[in-house]
Parts: structure tokens; C-alpha cells; sequence
């Protein structure tokens, strides 16, 4: 896909969330939460269900109003410019949300009209989208008759099309088997060596964060670390990071049980 990349020289960052609260009622969420997303970054936001990661997804793409602090993407506020920051946003929800009776090239199709683009550009950029997950070959077949892996796959294609600067995923690869996982993860991976993508998985995963990913690690609504996989490691004195959330977070049962 050829994408609408900033220059090289633009270091403007994808993202930047700075000093973030939230709260239902008397219960607050978010507590101070800040982090950036640089271009070409691949963030991890790691927690278990219920430590903010949905809540601050929800007030980044404005499902949500952040009354507190400030959320910026690619330098536009999103409560001042929310046009202009939010159509250089890509989502991909842990909910599926493609019609599985459509087509694929159907449900792109319709998302590309509701950014506006013609029907002939909007079949341009499907069909590039598919070829970007390996499912050009099956543009028209329903949705009904992919698996989850390759489900996931449209959805992550779908976030492309308007071909933003930020990707944000909320536990992607929940339900799917190892395999699958696998397949999403190295896609995501590859939009950000090629596309110059600023992306914030959000997951409780230990096994997809790799030694070069940011970690930002947020516990019951409060950022416990942000920096390097081995900068999180020699703080915590742990082997893998896996033990080094349990430590941090002081969560006792494994990380994929606890959620």
C-alpha cells in the first residue's frame, strides 16, 4: 500500500498522551497516565482486563471526552481538532465488527465511502489493503467463511485504508490459536517497518512483546513503567517479561490466568 508517510525530517510523534485521568463516578480508572507513540514504533501497552486499556482506547478515538490532560495525534489535539487528529487514527477493536454476510471487498468498500473516496478509489485501496494481508484472492468471498486469524487480518486491512499515521489494537489476537496470533502480530510488524506506523498494542500477552518494543506497563489505571524491554528486565531483575510484570504489577497468578 502506498502510503502518505510524513518526511523523515517530521518527528512529530504518532502519539502523545500526557497526564491523562478518568473516572466513572467515584472510581477513577486512569490516574496520570502518560506515554508516546513515536513514527515507526511499535508500543506495548500491557495489563490485565481492567487496568485502563479499553478506557484510554475509548478517550484517544473520542468514544469517550478526556477531561483531563491531553491526547495529541500527530500533533493535533483531539479534543481542539478532532477532525484532524482522528483521520490520521486507525482502530482495530477486540469486538469483531465486519458484516459477515458482506464480501470482503464489500465491508471495505463501505468503509472507504464513509471516508469519502469514490467508488473506483475505494476499490483501488481495497484491493491494495487485501494484498497487504494476503487475501487479495479473496476479496469476494462473505466474511462468514474466514477464520478468525484471517477475520482479524480484514479488520487490521479495513484500519489501513484511509492510511493513517497511528494503529491502535485492543487485545487483537484474543480467541485466536497460536498460529493465527502469530500471522496478526508479524502483519502489524511489517506496516511498521514499511508504512512508518506508530502503533499501541494494547494486550496481556507476554509472549508478543519482543526486546525492541517500548513497554508501557498499566496497572488498575496507573503507569508502573515505560521504556525498554531491557531496561523493564534489569529494573525487576526478571528473565523474561512475564516475570518481570508479575513482579512489577505484584500479581502472583500467571498473567494469562489472571485476565
Amino acid at each position: 500500500m502506498s502510503a502518505t508517510n510524513p518526511s523523515e525530517t517530521d518527528k512529530t510523534p504518532a502519539l502523545v498522551v500526557s497526564g491523562v485521568s478518568h473516572s466513572f463516578g467515584d472510581t477513577k480508572v486512569l490516574d496520570d497516565v502518560s506515554l508516546t507513540v513515536d513514527q515507526g514504533a511499535f508500543v506495548m501497552l500491557l495489563g490485565l482486563n481492567g487496568a485502563g486499556k479499553s478506557t484510554l482506547f475509548s478517550l484517544i478515538t473520542r468514544l469517550y471526552d478526556n477531561v483531563s490532560g491531553q491526547i495529541s495525534i500527530r500533533g493535533f489535539d483531539v479534543r481542539r481538532r478532532p477532525s484532524q487528529a482522528l483521520q490520521r487514527l486507525g482502530v482495530v477493536f477486540q469486538s469483531r465488527t465486519l458484516d459477515i454476510d458482506l464480501s470482503l471487498m464489500q465491508n471495505l468498500k463501505y468503509h472507504a465511502a464513509l471516508h469519502g473516496f469514490s467508488n473506483r478509489e475505494a476499490t483501488k485501496r481495497a484491493r491494495q489493503a487485501l494484498e497487504l494481508i494476503g487475501l487479495a484472492d479473496r476479496g469476494g468471498e462473505k466474511v462468514r467463511s474466514l477464520s478468525g486469524g484471517q477475520t482479524r487480518r480484514v479488520e487490521i486491512a479495513r484500519s489501513m485504508m484511509h492510511r493513517p499515521d497511528l494503529l491502535l489494537l485492543d487485545e487483537a489476537t484474543v480467541g485466536l490459536d497460536l498460529g493465527s496470533r502469530e500471522s496478526v502480530v508479524k502483519i502489524v510488524r511489517d506496516l511498521v517497518a514499511k508504512e512508518r506506523l506508530g502503533v499501541l498494542w494494547a494486550t496481556h500477552q507476554m509472549d508478543e512483546v519482543m526486546r525492541t518494543d517500548q513497554v508501557v506497563v498499566l496497572h488498575k489505571g496507573v503507569v508502573l513503567f515505560n521504556g525498554t524491554v531491557p531496561n523493564l528486565l534489569s529494573l525487576t531483575g526478571a528473565t523474561s517479561v512475564r516475570e518481570a510484570f508479575r513482579t512489577i504489577t505484584g500479581t502472583a497468578a500467571p498473567v494469562e490466568e489472571a485476565a
